[in-house]
């Protein structure tokens, strides 16, 4: 019996060598991640170019194994079985920075975190305390918004306006101190002041008395960023000057580090 041309695609091997309708599963579960974690047929065939039938039946075999669940309105929505992955891969990408967060500690005097943009919320995946008695201290697991932390910022950086905009009609900008920016537009020019200088501030927006400064690693399996965060009278604008060119270097080396982990 002829094999059907449906069929044979699906278990294809792709031009890079790995099995086809794995690539294609899992470029739906990125782009479903990127649209919100929720998503129509429709729209999946319309930004991955597969057809409506292949998506279908992609589909069906992920709502099987829990990686997605279909919504009452027919729309598809990212699974309970990812968190369980995501909370692992966090935990061991937050393991692989801890030497490079030390370096920084080390080098800047200040403590040193590693955090990633999950949906439309910050988490912070990795800290190291600096020696000075006082310090700042963010707990590992900890959510926040992105528009009032230098991570956020950097990670933010990187995000067409459009979408920043959306994301943030989603979740708000409530003050958390009387420097914190509460606009749309605002935001976005100190995105851009980002884009030029190459490194984000948080000055006392996040917390009075407390700032931050922060930069996203290049070329990241997942969007990352580090940062080293202090008391104001410590991380002073010539302080920055001396910070920066450290960040920019381990947040290279460290990126260096997670290509080398994936690809192998």
């Amino acid at each position: 019996m002829p094999t059907s041309s449906a069929s044979t695609t699906d278990s294809a091997r792709s031009a890079s060598g790995g099995v086809q309708s794995l690539e294609r599963a899992f470029d739906l579960l990125e782009r479903m991640a990127d649209a919100g974690g929720e998503v129509g047929l429709s729209e999946l065939s319309a930004s991955s170019g597969l057809p409506l039938p292949t998506i279908h039946r992609l589909m069906r075999t992920l709502v099987a194994c829990g990686y997605v669940r279909q919504q009452a309105n027919r729309r598809y929505a990212l699974g309970p079985r990812l968190i369980r992955l995501g909370e692992s891969a966090s935990r061991l990408l937050g393991t692989w920075a801890r030497p490079y967060l030390a370096r920084l500690v080390e080098e800047t005097g200040e403590t040193a975190n590693m955090a990633l943009l999950d949906g439309d919320e910050i988490v912070y995946v990795a800290q190291v305390p600096s020696k000075h008695s006082m310090r700042m201290f963010t707990e590992v697991g900890r959510r926040v918004l992105p528009h009032s932390t230098g991570v956020g910022k950097a990670l933010l950086a990187e995000v067409p306006d459009d979408e920043v905009r959306a994301l943030l009609g989603r979740t708000g900008m409530p003050a958390a101190t009387d420097r914190t920016i509460t606009t749309a537009d605002g935001f976005l020019t100190a995105l851009a002041e980002v884009r030029r200088l190459g490194y984000a501030v948080d000055d006392n927006e996040q917390e009075v008395g407390v700032r931050c400064l922060a930069v996203s690693v290049p070329d990241s399996p997942t969007a990352a960023a580090i940062s080293i965060s202090g008391p104001a009278g410590r991380v002073t604008e010539s302080a920055t000057d001396r910070i920066v060119p450290v960040l920019q270097q381990v947040a290279t080396e460290l990126s260096q580090a997670l290509t080398a982990q994936n690809q192998g």
